[in-house]
């Protein structure tokens, strides 16, 4: 017995850099099917005299904001069940995030609609381990002298100072801007900083500490190196689409760090004098960089078989939803899987730990 698809008349046109445009229609007895889930949807966000929310009637929520709302409704939420069935019956290896377009709506009548995505494109990778091989590590990359552990601790000094004026400014309304009083460390002072025996074990902390930065520091430069030279022996085209959705990402972390500085995105770029059209032309490189380096780490642990412990990742996956508690489970995972895969490629190629 042939089961019957959500969707029908589609067409699957190749186009250049592993690109691809999907078109096909909903019924219209397939978009009737997601009205009540719609309704109930779109009623939750809704507040209505006299009813509970969530619980408004058809009828009332179509006079308070329209049957088109509902409809448009209805085709994303047969559309986020039909786009994994078209890649599953049309075997069709999609990365990325898809960009959907209604191109018909109108009610009693059958949706159309256009999907642009891109399929993993052909990767010829160079020898790897080869090149990372050619990448020198640095011995004794984690060597403190003394001179470094003495400036660490004048800072540490200058930061307390910094901290003990602000405080004692906002105690007491002080306004005078005089220099703040110099700290010293002593051994009674510092077990107040934390876990430390005296002054002898908080120096050998902080040595420590600058000795894992240092080291930490030169891993991270040697991989770049490594994935910098892998990138430009490897043959692979980037789908435009991969390159505007890393674009995207780019451009969603600038803003938030802009608003972290309690400066209105569209202020600092008039400040700057740019637009963020101008900001993504500039960054264009960058982003089609970084989306070759993810897809060659993929290929990479595809290759060599590389598969993370289920554990490793729930564990992870619990850290990281106890403190940020919003978040999707799913999201997380996926990235956590990302982040965890990555770093068992470059140990395997880099050699390091």
């Amino acid at each position: 017995m042939t089961e019957t698809k959500n969707y029908t008349n589609i067409e699957v046109e190749k186009k250049d850099n592993s690109e691809i445009e999907i078109k096909a229609q909903i019924p219209e007895e397939v978009v009737l099917k997601y009205k009540d889930s719609a309704v109930k949807k779109l009623g939750k966000n809704i507040k209505v005299d006299g009813f509970r929310e969530g619980h408004i009637p058809e009828s009332v929520l179509l006079g308070k904001i329209g049957a088109q709302v509902i409809l448009e409704e209805q085709v994303h939420m047969a559309l986020a069940d039909i786009y994994p069935d078209i890649i599953k019956d049309e075997k069709l290896a999609v990365i990325g995030r898809p960009e959907v377009s209604i191109t018909k709506l109108a009610p009693n009548n059958p949706v159309e609609f256009t999907i642009k995505t891109a399929l993993m494109p052909e990767i010829t990778l160079p020898d790897y381990k080869k090149i990372a091989g050619g990448v020198a590590i640095v011995k004794d990359a984690g060597k403190i002298d003394d001179k470094e552990v003495d400036m660490a601790l004048e800072q540490i000094k200058k930061g307390i100072a910094g901290q003990n004026k602000a405080q004692d400014k906002k105690e007491e309304g002080d306004t005078d801007d005089k220099e703040p009083k110099e700290v010293e460390l002593t051994d009674d002072f510092v077990k107040t900083l934390g876990d430390f025996k005296d002054l002898a074990d908080f120096k050998t902390k902080v040595k420590e500490n600058l000795s894992k930065e240092k080291e930490m520091k030169a891993k991270e430069k040697r991989r770049a190196e490594i994935i910098e030279s892998i990138i430009k022996e490897t043959k692979i085209g980037i789908p435009k689409i991969l390159v505007e959705s890393e674009l995207d990402k780019m451009l969603a972390q600038f803003k938030d760090d802009v608003a972290r500085m309690n400066i209105k995105f569209e202020e600092y770029l008039e400040k700057i004098k740019k637009t963020e059209e101008g900001l993504r032309e500039e960054w264009k490189l960058d982003a089609e960089k970084r989306a070759k380096f993810q897809l060659i780490l993929n290929k990479i642990s595809i290759t060599e078989k590389i598969k993370v412990p289920e554990e490793d990742i729930e564990k992870e996956v619990k850290h990281i939803l106890e403190h940020y508690k919003d978040a999707k489970p799913e999201n997380v995972r996926v990235y956590i899987e990302s982040v965890l895969t990555n770093e068992k490629v470059f140990q395997l190629v880099d050699g390091q730990k």
